[in-house]
């Protein structure tokens, strides 16, 4: 029987910080084997390592995961990429990408947030949405956390998420809340809401998210942090 009552905001907060952590708990094995291969052989040959727990962190939500290294410090390359996905019942296929500063099709991942927020913060992320044309050609949200060697930031761990799945999760909940929500990002920027007007990525113009967000995002009426992520319930 589904559940028709009205949910009030704070448990619509509460089921979408369990979604997060979930995301966030299926990266914790392979932030253990990323920080224990770097610290045993810091070499992209011995990446192979870690891919029994990427490959295991791939289903429910998680399209993609893997393990990007920070520059100069793997021992036999400048920079480290080893990121796996999965479409369906698909057996995992191995993503690469051109780790060549001199290519014309070099992507330098330490210009993109989910690599820079974690390296300067410490902190895990939630980058998104935005549309992944290395991949997918879909919006993603893609979460990291920082991987540390020697107590230094050496890299990141992650997983992809399409929006398009977050949003089947997600959506129930809110048009259970009984009138206008939406979650969004840190900078607005809307991942999924109950209304049409709000498509998902564009911004919130209401409330001034990000103002609210760098003045240290305390719960107030119509703002709510879901956890310890940067997901935001506007109501």
């Amino acid at each position: 029987m589904n559940d028709t009552r009205t949910l009030t905001g704070d448990e619509v907060v509460e089921q979408v910080s369990a979604l997060v952590e979930g995301v966030f708990g299926r990266l914790k094995p392979l932030l253990a084997a990323a920080e224990s291969v770097l610290a045993e052989d810091p070499a992209a040959a011995a990446l192979h390592r870690i891919r029994p727990q990427v490959t295991e962190a791939l289903g429910g939500l998680i399209i993609g995961a893997g393990f990007v290294s920070a520059p100069q410090v793997l021992t036999d390359s400048e920079l480290g990429f080893e990121w796996w996905t999965r479409s369906g019942d698909e057996p995992p296929s191995q993503l690469f990408i051109s780790l060549d500063p001199g290519s014309e099709n070099f992507l330098d991942y330490t210009r993109q947030s989910w690599f820079t927020v974690p390296r300067d913060t410490g902190r895990r992320h939630i980058n998104g949405p935005y549309v992944d044309y290395l991949c997918t050609d879909e919006y993603t949200l893609t979460f990291t956390v920082p991987v540390l060697r020697g107590g230094s930031f050496a890299g990141v761990v992650g997983a992809d998420v399409y929006v398009r799945e977050f949003e089947r999760a997600v959506r129930p909940r809110l048009r259970a809340l009984g009138r206008g929500a939406a979650l969004v990002n840190a900078q607005g920027r809307v991942i999924v809401s109950n209304s049409v007007r709000q498509p998902t990525g564009s911004l919130v113009r209401e409330v001034d998210v990000p103002a609210w967000w760098s003045a240290g995002a305390e719960p107030e009426p119509g703002l709510r942090r879901c956890g310890d992520s940067p997901i935001m319930l506007v109501s």
